[in-house]
């Protein structure tokens, strides 16, 4: 038998749904320790999924696209994590258990080649990346005659993004808020790329110099001041800006909340609702974690909790 524990991400931003170049996508992101999803598997006559999941549909889609003609297999999901409020629940299923099939018959597939057959990755690259090796990472996006479209991954069946840029994530804590409300997913995230992109090229161009040469410098030099700086800056530019426009109220306010006391930073992981914030220590992250579920208490309901980046990837062991 084999356990697969996989982290989850908090998705920055998409840096080009403008395409000019012929590229499109590209995104930031931080491969995170909790929550994630923790499956057993072990071989069996038949494909089956035990425990009580929405991932349970999305486990078995993986496994088919992968498993030997013939062969079974059972997995148990352990653990799992809430899905469309920005953790990317789907993908970290579909590669846990593409790589439970790839173990237990030897497949000796690669996480690239896993995800291509499973069908992620066409639109962002971190969360894929983030299975693979975690950390800080940024990806290069598609070519644009490839995709065809603006299109969410849900919609494209690109391969995986490159990934341009990798590096540990800093010691510093998450503050993560989880409003009682869903992001947009399925028909409803397509027509969102559907109407508003292309975005503007001038905002493109001022996400890229701002990732390039503030972002990317600041998590090699551990400044979580510059790098707080670029989270908040980013909420209002380019496609995030229109993704955060849609939330509920409450999502905004958290965000507000949390940039007035103590984050460096506060930002919209994906579609949202997810909010986190980077705060430099456990004590801190205390503090704000508390005053985060008063404002959610009093408002639409929620949870708060605190997690550090993962900078390893996906864990996978045999019992």
């Amino acid at each position: 038998m084999i356990t697969i524990k996989s982290p989850s991400r908090l998705h920055l931003t998409l840096i080009d749904l403008n395409a000019q170049l012929g590229r499109v996508d590209g995104g930031a992101g931080i491969s995170i320790e909790s929550p994630h999803v923790i499956i057993s598997a072990e071989k069996s006559d038949t494909i089956e999924v035990v425990g009580d999941s929405f991932l349970a549909e999305r486990i078995i889609g993986a496994v088919k696209q992968v498993i030997p003609e013939g062969e079974g297999i059972s997995l148990k999901i352990e653990e799992d994590m809430l899905a469309h409020v920005g953790f990317g629940s789907g993908t970290q299923a579909a590669l846990s258990a593409a790589a439970a099939v790839n173990e237990i018959y030897g497949l000796g597939k690669s996480v690239r080649e896993l995800a291509i057959a499973v069908g992620r990755g066409g639109t962002s690259g971190i969360g894929v990346a983030s299975f693979e090796m975690g950390g800080f990472i940024v990806d290069g996006g598609h070519r644009f005659s490839d995709k065809g479209s603006f299109s969410p991954s849900s919609a494209s069946r690109a391969d995986p993004a490159p990934v341009l840029f990798r590096h540990d994530f800093p010691d510093w804590s998450i503050v993560l808020a989880l409003p009682d409300t869903t992001g947009a997913y399925a028909a409803k995230e397509v027509n969102i790329f559907q109407k508003e992109c292309p975005i503007p090229l001038s905002e493109v161009q001022e996400l890229s110099h701002i990732i390039l040469m503030k972002m990317m410098p600041a998590i090699m030099e551990q400044d979580i001041e510059a790098f707080g700086y670029c989270i908040n800056h980013i909420q209002g530019l380019g496609f995030k800006q229109r993704e955060v426009a849609l939330q509920h109220q409450v999502v905004k306010e958290v965000m507000t909340l949390m940039q007035d006391n103590g984050a460096y930073g506060a930002g919209m992981s994906s579609f949202g609702p997810a909010v986190y914030g980077i705060v430099e220590n456990p004590e801190d992250a205390a503090y704000l974690q508390e005053d985060v579920q008063e404002l959610l208490d009093r408002t639409i309901g929620g949870k708060v909790l605190v997690t550090r980046a993962n900078n390893s990837g996906a864990e996978i062991r045999r019992v």
